[in-house]
């Protein structure tokens, strides 16, 4: 493999990784609609704490945006992606463990389950392969 950072990969996504990536997409549109779910309660007049429930929300379409451009950066063949999606997987597999009890158990396992399956794409040998090519972290590119 070419580690180049001339235009997009020639080769095809592998699977592992097209998978890991769908899911990718799948949680940050979720952050999305969380986002948006939490604008909507403010202009109700729902919260108590405006600031902090903006604040909540502006900070769930950053992360959304951060996996979107690190999940094409990867579907792009580019390395620096597997840091940012890994990250937010462990993030939140672990925040579903520890809202054991306060979530339904069912969402607690499809959350860890999820980021394990991403972790795995994203880690899969073929995977790593294909997302090998260095260079800046450009959204652009």
């Amino acid at each position: 493999m070419s580690n180049s950072t001339d235009g997009p990969r020639s080769a095809a996504v592998p699977m592992p990784l097209r998978a890991a990536l769908l899911a990718v997409v799948v949680e940050a549109a979720a952050l999305v609609g969380l986002a948006g779910a939490f604008l909507l309660d403010v202009l109700r007049g729902l919260v108590l704490n405006v600031g902090t429930t903006v604040a909540m929300a502006v900070f769930f379409l950053g992360l959304a945006l951060v996996l979107v451009a690190a999940g094409r950066a990867l579907w792009r063949g580019r390395r620096w992606g597997r840091g940012p999606v890994i990250t937010w997987q462990l993030l939140q597999a672990v925040t579903a463990i520890a809202m054991t009890g306060v979530l339904p158990a069912y969402l607690v396992v499809l959350l860890v389950l999820m980021s394990a399956g991403v972790i795995a794409g994203v880690l899969w040998p073929s995977s790593r392969e294909y997302a090998s090519v260095t260079g800046s972290p450009s959204v652009i590119a």
